[in-house]
């Protein structure tokens, strides 16, 4: 029993540290584009949808071994472990439309950098 429970918050575990990993990279992802660095924001979107996939592949492997029979136990930790996730997979969602409206802005305003530049400059500040 204590074996099983060691294994259940190691996946726990594992799921919040990859959720956790994959919206900090969509963080850095926004702030990039912000600044007018949409290599970087890509990059960063790629890492968090990385980090996503590999929080999604546990997930997967614990229905794969419920349909099989093999009771996962679901407690609290397992619950705010799904949160985050979830919260994650929102958040890159909603980086990948600030980051592509950040792009398509840039694109059709002459005076977009100018304003991103001022905007880099004001945070700094903060």
């Amino acid at each position: 029993m204590a074996q099983e429970n060691s294994d259940n918050m190691q996946v726990v575990m594992g799921i919040i540290m990859q959720a956790g990993n994959a919206k900090a990279a969509a963080m850095q992802a926004i702030q990039a584009a912000k600044k007018g660095d949409f290599d970087k924001a890509d990059e960063f979107i790629k890492q968090a949808n990385e980090g996503l996939v590999n929080a999604h592949n546990v997930q997967t492997d614990m229905l794969t071994q419920e349909a099989q029979g093999n009771h996962v136990k679901v407690d609290l930790y397992m619950v705010h472990a799904q949160d985050h996730l979830m919260t994650a997979i929102t958040f890159i969602d909603l980086a990948k439309e600030v980051v592509a409206v950040y792009k398509k802005w840039l694109k059709n305003n002459d005076c977009g950098s100018k304003i991103l530049k001022s905007c880099s400059n004001s945070t700094k500040k903060n």
